[in-house]
């Protein structure tokens, strides 16, 4: 039995199986997360080294070269791009298409533990980066306030605000800028220094090791064995001064003899401010596979929590990726929707038929409503590639049902009644609808095969483009037949017409 007579013979069940597919699409529509892109998986590693107060040059000699050495040999490795700077040097290697990134960074980690003894001792230990677009921020916020110095802003949104940013769901890292970030000065007295033979290591060994809490160890009382430690950690400003740096002839010598201590704060490299007022900026970054609008409107609902129990914080957006990933897919969303709307208009104006026409296009929302299914049980993301293919198959999926129609008339014509009409002009056609169908599936059907990044950016759009087709050939076939039929013979008997 071919699809088109089992559907004529049990539209009960064709008609389950639409009200379940359109079931499942408006439920996967809900669930499947929104972006501008494909996520795509690039197979480069960064590694970089510091080594603060040497040049370029140096950098280039002492670790670029022989990082490059090391890591040059590793399987899969298809280029290497080295930086040296003033105290830094980074190489990023990146690795054939396929590459497992996991595998290829600890075989990386590896060859540097092993390679270790090329590069000099007193180095920072190599870090090793992969390449992420969750590297790239997704939100730029300004934290203001009138009632704070750029001092206390500063230490108040470190206390109350990066936490409750951090909780949330899908947020990587909250990068702070701007303010005055709270900073202990110890001024010396040189020519004090000098005088009382004290060196400047002595002076701040001193002031380190007083700065500690030291476990004590456990300490037996009673029944009961209590842990100990001491506090030594500075709480102010005077405690410096009171430490005992050396004695002279048996005169103790303390931080306020030769220098003096300012509660200040570092120095200032970059200014933030928002209309004249000082303020901070929050760069925020997603955690790898979170959905970028999820996460930005997360933010924005503890914002509104934040600035409901801080009045006289204000919370303001200077860039926000959500924005502008929402305004794509809605501009897509509005084009396939054009689109939609001039393919119904034009069968409108072929076939004079309003009924006729409805019905045949009822295949682009159940094909379309459909299609979601297979982009939520495949992890897709609704994006602008996704929605692109949506809208290129939106004008593909009526002229099968216009081909069986026609048809389907003509055998009406002959004298043929509505069943054995609808039953041999499906049944002529069945093999050039499918060929078609199939034919036009077959442009995209390579895009799945293909590798590289292209298949990462374009292989949603072939799947969404072949699936729209092939769930819209049952309603293109079997819908909308019957009743064009009725429509072009008013003759024909009502009862008839049902009974069919």
């Amino acid at each position: 039995m071919s699809i088109s007579e089992f559907s004529i013979k049990r539209p009960v069940t064709v008609l389950m199986a639409v009200m379940v597919s359109l079931l499942l699409g408006a439920i996967a529509f809900v669930e499947i997360p929104v972006d501008l892109m494909p996520e795509i998986n690039y197979p480069t590693l960064s590694i970089a080294t510091d080594y603060e107060g040497v040049g370029p040059e140096e950098v280039e000699t002492l670790i670029t070269r022989p990082m490059e050495q090391i890591v040059s040999a590793a399987p899969g490795v298809e280029e290497i791009v080295s930086t040296s700077s003033e105290g830094r040097s980074s190489v990023r290697v990146r690795f054939l298409f396929g590459t497992e990134i996991d595998v290829a960074a600890e075989e990386i980690r590896s060859r540097l533990d092993r390679g270790r003894r090329s590069l000099p001792d007193d180095i920072e230990p190599p870090t090793i980066f992969k390449f992420d677009v969750t590297q790239f921020p997704i939100m730029f916020l300004t934290l203001a306030s009138d009632e704070m110095d750029p001092k206390q802003i500063r230490i108040f949104t470190e206390k109350n605000i990066l936490y409750r940013f951090e909780r949330i769901k899908g947020v990587g890292q909250v990068q702070v800028g701007g303010g005055l970030r709270r900073e202990i000065h110890v001024d010396l007295n040189l020519d004090k220094q000098r005088a009382l033979d004290l060196s400047v290591s002595q002076i701040v060994n001193t002031i380190q090791q007083e700065n500690l809490n030291r476990p004590i160890g456990p300490v037996r009382e009673g029944r009961f064995d209590v842990l100990l430690r001491t506090n030594g950690e500075f709480d102010s400003v005077e405690q410096i001064l009171n430490v005992s740096l050396a004695s002279r002839a048996g005169v103790p010598v303390y931080v306020r003899d030769i220098a003096d201590v300012k509660d200040s704060h570092q120095d200032i490299r970059h200014f933030v401010s928002v209309n004249g007022v000082p303020a901070l900026r929050l760069v925020m970054f997603k955690q790898s596979g979170s959905n970028t609008v999820k996460v930005s409107e997360a933010v924005w609902e503890e914002i509104e929590s934040i600035h409901t129990d801080y009045p006289h914080v204000r919370i303001e957006k200077t860039m926000d990726t959500a924005d502008f990933i929402n305004a794509a897919i809605d501009n897509v969303q509005t084009e396939a929707i054009a689109g939609a709307i001039l393919a119904i208009i034009v069968l409108l104006l072929f076939l004079r038929s309003v009924s006729s026409t409805l019905i045949i296009g009822m295949a682009i929302p159940i094909s379309v409503i459909s299609t979601f299914t297979l982009m939520y049980f495949n992890g897709f993301t609704l994006n602008i590639v996704s929605f692109g293919g949506l809208a290129l198959g939106v004008g593909m999926l009526v002229d099968n049902a216009i081909v069986v129609l026609e048809n389907i008339y003509r055998h009406r014509e002959k004298g043929l009644d509505l069943k054995q009409a609808a039953l041999l002009g499906s049944r002529e056609v069945a093999m050039a609808i499918g060929a078609s169908t199939l034919t036009t599936i077959a442009v995209f059907v390579p895009v799945m095969f293909i590798g590289g990044y292209a298949a990462q950016t374009f292989l949603q759009l072939a799947y969404v483009v072949c699936f729209a087709l092939l769930a819209g050939c049952c309603p293109e076939c079997c819908s909308g037949s019957l009743r064009k039929v009725y429509g072009h013979r008013p003759e024909i008997n009502h009862r008839d017409f049902q009974a069919c």
